[in-house]
């Protein structure tokens, strides 16, 4: 109840007489007496109303002057009544027991005035002491009643504020002070929240005497009286001016380094603002916030339909934002920004989301240079597989060629006949075409490895896919003296992929397998190459009896320039990883070191794909 003594400051105050000195004070009693005593005997005042003027006397000077003070003034006070109105008067004789009653009922109230007058001081002694401890703070504190009308206003709000205690006390605080609360809240609200919670704190923005601004964090506190019934508040307030300019300068700093500004959206209202950092990553003058409508018109028009579906989502009840997207600059050309927000929870005062928005240009065209040079490497990579399988190429063409030459001769011997078998001519001639479009296929399938052109998309028979890629290192499996088996499950659902890019990453993983088991002697070169099904993924198996690998290497397998091999680019798998993912699928890679190694990539069926 400390502070609840602050409302009953004009009393305390009150009674707060200046002690005078000893001497001085008995002297002052013993002429108040004195003057009591002769008024009352020359009015000729009954012994009652005698005895009440000395207990107004005695109750006077019990505030001036310490306990033992008060009870020797009663006791003069008793003599004075028993010697002058009491008879027989003149003398100290009671003929009477009422009174002996008188005398004992004026030193009991006597006593009792005198205990009661020096706790009330003792209480503004205690009162005038808190007071002043409280105005060696810094602290701006003062005391309102329910009325909001100030009670109490110490030293700290006087620096802080501006005006005296004498000019404050008596006003009503929010007017005085001329209060804005957070998030719209009015200062009625605020009043109510700490009534039903007992307490609230936040920030204020309160005006001074001078004129000028000032935020401070604030700390309201409910002061109950004995019966529990709420009487006022007390408010405990630090000015944050400074603290909030600095910590300003250094978020709009920090804003601007990482090109990230904030906002924040109140739905109801439609209201909307932001940083310096927003309005500059937007193109306006610091200070200037648009209307929703006016920056969804920025928005570049192939975004717009998803901007806006996002949009109506918050309206309609969404608590997140996360869109990434264009906006138009005046000049012509475009930024990639990348909004996030969330809605405030507890927010009394309607629907609001808070959030940042992310200039995040650089990084995209970073992205797309990226890719670019993925796209680059890759192309060389096919290129350098190529230069690998030349023998091999060579292989498959002379084999068409050759057949091509000998169905031909076999024509014209026919031919030379007399007479012609020309059956025999025409299944040379149909060989001879056979040939000739399996030498096609084949300089098709190589052009295509070599061109740099534009992934396209389609579905993509996996088993297929395989056998040409088997084909394609038959010349690398027979001169290592590698067997080779293939075990495609049948029927297998086509895949929605880049045929070359998928090419290329089987053929890179079987001569990876086959280089593995070039010093392989005691044992059996084997390379299967299996495909299946499974949970909407093809996976596509590729294993060797090689040497394997070890745990430690088995982490960074597919990080770039990192190799097994003393005259390996450490590119091979990096980009096979890459080319996966971009299918949204995933390579693994398992082996037992001695015995082999397994490389496993899996990828989503062409409708799995299609409905994603």
């Amino acid at each position: 109840m400390v502070f609840h003594r602050l409302f009953r400051w004009g009393l305390t105050e009150g009674l707060g007489f200046a002690r005078p000195p000893l001497v001085l004070l008995w002297l002052i009693g013993l002429v108040l007496l004195s003057l009591a005593t002769a008024v009352c005997f020359r009015l000729g005042l009954t012994t009652s109303t005698a005895a009440f003027v000395y207990l107004a006397v005695i109750a006077m000077l019990s505030v001036m002057d310490s306990l033992v003070s008060s009870l020797v003034f009663s006791a003069i006070a008793v003599a004075l009544l028993d010697y002058f109105f009491i008879e027989p008067v003149f003398s100290f004789q009671i003929a009477s027991d009422a009174d002996a009653s008188t005398l004992v009922a004026l030193v009991v109230t006597a006593f009792a005035v005198t205990g009661l007058v020096r706790r009330v001081r003792t209480l503004g002694e205690a009162q005038r002491e808190q007071a002043r401890l409280l105005d060696l703070t810094h602290d701006a504190i003062f005391v309102a009643g329910r009325d909001h009308v100030i009670s109490y206003w110490n030293r700290g709000a006087e620096i802080a504020y501006g005006w005296t205690r004498e000019e404050a006390i008596g006003k009503v605080s929010h007017e005085l002070l001329k209060t804005v609360c957070p998030d719209g809240l009015s200062v009625d609200r605020v009043a109510d929240i700490v009534l039903e919670a007992g307490h609230w704190d936040g920030e204020l923005n309160r005006t001074c005497k001078d004129g000028k601004g000032i935020v401070v964090a604030s700390r309201w506190s409910v002061e109950k009286n004995a019966k529990g019934q709420p009487v006022g508040v007390l408010e405990i307030s630090t000015d944050i001016t400074e603290r909030k300019r600095v910590q300003a300068a250094y978020l709009a700093e920090a804003q601007r380094l990482s090109h990230t500004g904030s906002f924040s959206w109140r739905v109801d209202a439609g209201d909307f603002t932001w940083s310096e950092e927003s309005a500059r990553i937007y193109g306006y003058a610091s200070g200037e916030a648009p209307a929703i409508a006016e920056l969804m018109a920025r928005v570049h028009p192939d975004d717009r339909p998803m901007v806006q579906r996002v949009y109506d989502g918050a309206v309609n009840g969404g608590e997140t934002i996360d869109t990434e997207h264009r906006i138009m600059m005046p000049g012509g050309s475009f930024k990639y920004l990348h909004v996030v927000a969330h809605l405030m929870s507890g927010n009394r005062e309607g629907r609001q989301f808070v959030g940042a928005l992310m200039d995040v240009t650089e990084t995209k065209l970073a992205q797309e240079q990226l890719q670019q040079a993925q796209a680059n490497l890759a192309h060389v990579a096919r290129v350098t597989t190529l230069g690998q399988l030349t023998a091999s190429i060579g292989h498959e063409v002379n084999q068409p060629l050759a057949a091509i030459v000998a169905n031909g001769e076999a024509a014209l011997r026919f031919l030379r006949r007399n007479p012609p078998e020309l059956d025999e001519v025409r299944d040379a001639l149909t060989g001879m075409i056979a040939a000739g479009r399996r030498a096609s296929e084949i300089v098709k399938r190589i052009r295509s490895m070599v061109q740099k052109s534009t992934p396209v998309m389609a579905p993509v028979d996996i088993n297929a896919l395989l056998s040409d890629c088997a084909a394609l290192v038959q010349r690398e499996i027979a001169a290592n003296r590698v067997a080779l088996r293939l075990e495609f499950s049948p029927g297998l659902p086509a895949i929605l992929g880049e045929a070359v890019q998928l090419q290329q990453v089987a053929i890179n993983l079987m001569v990876n397998a086959i280089q593995a088991m070039a010093d392989i002697e005691d044992r059996t070169r084997r390379l299967v190459v299996r495909s299946s099904l499974g949970a909407g993924m093809v996976t596509v198996e590729i294993a060797d009896s090689g040497p394997g690998f070890t745990e430690e290497r088995a982490a960074h397998l597919f990080e770039a320039f990192y190799s097994t091999k003393t005259d390996g680019m450490g590119m091979g798998l990096s980009i096979c990883r890459t080319i996966l993912e971009a299918h949204s699928g995933r390579i693994t890679a398992a082996a037992v070191e001695g015995q082999g190694a397994t490389f496993s990539f899996a990828l989503p069926i062409a409708a799995a794909c299609v409905n994603a």
